[in-house]
Formats: C-alpha cells, structure tokens, sequence
C-alpha cells in the first residue's frame, strides 16, 4: 500500500485493491448529485461558474444511492476498528448518504454543520441563501466504541472552550483557492484547508493514515501533510492529480498544531461508597447535602445507599433523580460537612486514596 500518493483511477476500482482494516481515517468529499437544469445567472447577466462537471452528473437517484453504497462498503472494509469516516454533502445528497451509511453499519457520531462566512447568495431569490453543508462522522459501527477523538486537543484549538458541530468557515477564496492558467478556478468544489485541518485534527494521531477517495485537488493530503499524516489520494481527473502533487510537494512547513497530543484522562482508583463507611471516613446517618441550587438533603445508610424523600438508592442514582436527568457523578455532587466547612464528597474519596497509597 503506497503511501503519501495520489493513485489514479476510479475510487470503487482502487479501493478494492486495499487490505482489510489498513485505514486510520477516511475523509470523503463525493460528487452531490446536484441534478441541475439551467445554468444559473447574476443580476448583471454573468454566469455563475456552478457544479456542472461531468463527475457530478448521474442518470438517476437509484444509480447515484448504488455508487454510494458500492464506494461505503468498501471503505467500511479497509476501516480500522479504532479508525472512522467523514462524508460531507449538501442537501442534494447528505440524506441519501445518511442513510445509506446507517444501512451498511455505520454509527453517525456527529453530524456537524459548516456554516459559511461567505455564501453565494441566492440570486434568483426563489429560495433562502444556502449557506451550509453537513458532514457525517461515523464509526465503523455502533459497537466499535475506541475510534479517535480528541476532545481536549480540540477544546485547546478552541480557546479553551468545548467545541461545537457548528463549524463557521469561509468558502475557500484567495490565495488558497487554485486556479488554471486562464485564472478561473481549477476545481469546482474546493475546500478550505480549515475544514480538513479540523477534522483530521480531531480524529487522527500522527502518523495515522487518511484517506480521501475524492481527491480534487489535494486538500486533505495536503492538510495532512502539515500536522503529520500521513495519506492516501484517490483521482481520476488527471489535472487534477498534477495540482495536486504540485500543490502537496511545493509544502515545506507544518502547523503548530501537529505536534499536539491528546492529553491522557487520568484514571481514577474506582472506590465503592460503602469503603468510606467501612474506613469511617463518614458515618450511616449523616447528612448529605447538594448546592444551594437543589437545597437538597440525603441522608447515609448502613449499607452505603442514600435515603431521600422516601426513595433509596446509590449517591449517583439519588443525585440524578434530584437533578432530573439520567445520570449523576455523586461524588461530585454531593457534599458533607467536615470542621463547619461543606467539602465535596470526591474530596473525602481522594483523602481515603491518599491515605491508601500512602502519600
């Protein structure tokens, strides 16, 4: 299996030359179907140079749901376990897509929508101006719980703050955008660098393989390149492939961010309730307290349960039945009352563990 190349042919053809379980993640920018009639004019009567590609153009809904259906399958093949998938549509195709992943077994984990800064407007002004596009990210299955996420890696990209399925990017234009020696734009449906740089960021480690089976004009390889993927590009446009083996080799540096690594979550020494009571930590009949926010009080029991208002239950399943939500972290909501401070019930576990480990 090459690496760090663009192959040439039809993605279906070539992509049942990989081995099984070889790829780290797939990136998919397939053509959308876009089914257009007319070509589409400004108010000042120039035309908008739209998708009208013959790679776009299919016959029917039923030959473009078994292209996609024969290209999904194949990927889902060549997916590792840990691996997953991106496919990014318009409203043209990302519902047919959808559920042509869900039949073929995979497990949507987000759908995360890019909203452009700068849409084309609408210029007939028959319709609101569209001015997004979703991508699907899936795992190989519902079973398959260890893909890669970094979510703290990204939290950091987001200024510290958890990010969101909404991704506010521009259209590619500029200096990023390629364009043929006539000076038009080279590919019809470029990507901003920014896009991929998000998604490989998110859900790669360095060195892992990704694959774009749509490879244009090498914006995945080329964003992979700059945080330290590797890839795979699959082209059969054959302009195409020399923009981007042009664009991919003439890369001499990195982003900052590729030598960012997900920090490791620190496990906890798991430690039953009841423990505490045995070590004395806390004592049956003791009360437990919530924030000002619940006003609640529970108190201990012999056996490590919680009795509130005549219901009997684990610290986590009290805490959730108060807060009305289907789960609770009970060490982290509850509170006892120690020197006529309130100290948080995770403050006792960590006292025992230390006195455990002898620190």
């Amino acid at each position: 299996m090459q690496i760090n190349t663009v192959i040439p042919g039809d993605c279906l053809e070539e992509l049942k030359k990989f081995p099984d379980n070889s790829i780290d993640l797939i990136f998919a920018d397939p053509p959308y179907n876009m089914q257009l009639k007319n070509a589409l004019y400004r108010p000042n009567n120039t035309k908008v140079d739209g998708v009208d590609d013959a790679w776009d153009k299919f016959s029917s809904f039923s030959e473009y749901d078994g292209f996609c259906a024969a290209w999904l399958s194949e990927g889902r093949r060549i997916l590792k376990d840990t691996g997953s998938i991106w496919v990014i549509g318009s409203y043209h195709n990302i519902f047919r897509v959808g559920n042509i992943l869900l039949n073929l077994g995979f497990w949507i984990l987000n759908d995360v929508t890019w909203y452009k800064t700068n849409p084309m407007p609408n210029f007939l002004g028959t319709r609101f101006t569209n001015a997004t596009e979703t991508l699907l990210w899936c795992s190989k299955g519902e079973e398959y719980k260890k893909y890669t996420f970094n979510y703290n890696l990204m939290k950091k990209y987001n200024g510290g703050k958890q990010m969101t399925s909404v991704w506010q990017i521009g259209l590619c234009i500029g200096g990023e955008r390629l364009k043929d020696e006539d000076g038009k734009k080279a590919h019809s449906t470029q990507k901003p660098e920014e896009l991929l740089k998000r998604v490989i960021l998110s859900t790669t480690k360095q060195d892992d393989i990704v694959l774009d089976p749509f490879f244009g004009t090498g914006t995945t390889g080329a964003v992979a390149k700059k945080l330290k993927r590797r890839f795979i590009g699959i082209e059969k446009e054959s302009e195409y492939i020399s923009l981007a083996e042009n664009r991919i080799s003439s890369i001499t540096g990195f982003f900052p961010e590729a030598d960012w690594v997900e920090e490791e979550k620190e496990k906890q020494d798991k430690v039953a309730f009841e423990t505490l009571l045995k070590e004395n930590l806390i004592k049956a009949g003791e009360p437990l307290y919530t924030r000002k926010t619940y006003g609640a009080t529970a108190f201990v029991l012999s056996d490590g349960k919680l009795e509130y208002k005549n219901q009997i239950g684990s610290i986590h399943r009290i805490g959730a039945l108060i807060q009305q939500t289907p789960s609770c972290n009970g060490w982290k909501f509850w509170y006892i009352m120690r020197d006529d401070k309130s100290v948080l019930l995770d403050d006792v576990r960590n006292e025992f563990l230390q006195r455990k480990n002898g620190i």
